[in-house]
């Protein structure tokens, strides 16, 4: 298989930052791209904040896939599904034939948790996880619209405040007792829901949708306290479960992702994944769908593929929640880190441990400025 090309399945920033990256130690090795999309390349962060900017869909792409795919010098195959990987023949399958590989990149991503809803309206519910689904959400929301937004995490707070921005009339349904409550400590959730809640965003806690329903020219969403919303869209913001169904019979290792060491390889060793795919075993096992950490792991996978065995090591790498009514920037401890929040500053918590270490910080408002000062109070771990 040494003559097969590197195949890389996906489209997002982890798969074209990786061939780029690939690229600046190797120009010659072929490399082919398996996508189900077209292949575009724009930046997924901005799907929750383009509309109260106006942007289109053709505005948020920052790459056309068949230059970029030029430029590099490899194969582009778009509109092509995986479906499933052979691991001892080193092929990957899928609805447009097989790709052999001499090394294979998972860089797929991962599909938006769908809550199975009751009601004749339940097939009305949109998530917006790629370019082609804000098209769909632009298509389908009018001036004036009301907005059920289901979920009151990162994803969920980041579409209330930029839907009701640009007009709409939002409301958050979540089980939770409070927004962000998995990553904020009480006294800044209480007042990212003020800032938004002053925007017109309504709020229902310990609650969720379990029905949906046409009704009178709109839909009626019941949750499940029997309260009813009566709203106009649907939105699910409740997460992203890595893509990993197709991969089952393979053989690789899978849990909340599938599993990788520090060199982004996975039980095979000639299959890696980097990525909202990628359950990270060398770091507290975590999924981590954020920009910096693909930054982080293309670059070093890139060198890896090229001869360089190279670890990818995570920097402390903050969290910017892209709410400006009250703009967050977090740096979360471990999973499991013993310890509490506690208020240091105005708009400044601190995790502190036993001992007195930082473990973590939550900068709010203009204190988000203070991103530098803020990594200095860390505890190095």
């Amino acid at each position: 298989m040494d003559s097969a090309p590197v195949v890389v399945v996906g489209s997002g920033l982890a798969a074209w930052t990786v061939i780029k990256e690939f690229r600046k130690h190797d120009s010659q090795t072929p490399i082919t791209m398996v996508t189900a999309s077209s292949g575009d390349a724009y930046p997924k962060p901005a799907l929750s904040t383009a509309f109260a900017q106006n942007k289109l869909p053709g505005q948020l792409r920052n790459g056309v896939a068949s230059e970029l795919a030029a430029t590099l010098n490899m194969q582009l195959q778009t509109q092509t599904r995986a479906l499933s990987l052979n691991l001892a023949a080193q092929t990957l399958h899928t609805d447009h034939g097989d790709f052999g590989y001499s090394r294979l990149v998972l860089a797929h991503g991962a599909n938006p948790i769908r809550i199975p809803l009751q009601g004749d309206a339940a097939d009305r519910v949109l998530s917006v996880n790629q370019l082609e689904d804000y098209q769909v959400l632009r298509d389908r929301l009018q001036p004036g619209m009301r907005v059920l937004i289901m979920g009151a995490g990162l994803i969920g707070c980041e579409f209330a405040n930029d839907l009701s921005g640009a007009g709409f009339k939002v409301q958050v349904v979540d089980p939770a007792p409070r927004a962000l409550a998995a990553l904020l400590p009480e006294d800044a959730s209480a007042q990212l829901q003020q800032a938004l809640s002053d925007l017109g965003v309504g709020w229902h806690f310990n609650n969720s949708v379990v029905s949906l329903h046409h009704h009178a020219g709109a839909l009626q969403a019941v949750l499940n306290n029997g309260e009813t919303v009566d709203t106009d869209l649907v939105l699910s913001a409740i997460g992203l479960r890595a893509n990993t169904g197709w991969l089952n019979a393979s053989g690789l290792v899978c849990d909340k992702g599938v599993v990788v060491n520090s060199l982004l390889q996975t039980s095979d060793p000639h299959v890696y994944a980097l990525g909202d795919v990628a359950q990270y075993a060398f770091a507290h096992n975590r999924l981590l769908p954020y920009v910096m950490p693909i930054m982080t792991t293309a670059r070093a996978l890139g060198a890896t593929l090229t001869g360089t065995p190279t670890e990818a090591v995570f920097p402390v790498m903050p969290v910017a929640v892209k709410t400006p009514a009250m703009p967050l920037l977090l740096a979360l401890p471990a999973p499991g880190a013993a310890g509490e929040w506690q208020a240091a500053d105005e708009d400044v918590w601190k995790f502190m441990a036993s001992a007195g270490e930082c473990l973590g910080f939550v900068l709010a408002g203009k204190q988000t400025s203070q991103r530098s000062k803020a990594l200095q109070w860390l505890t190095p771990s």
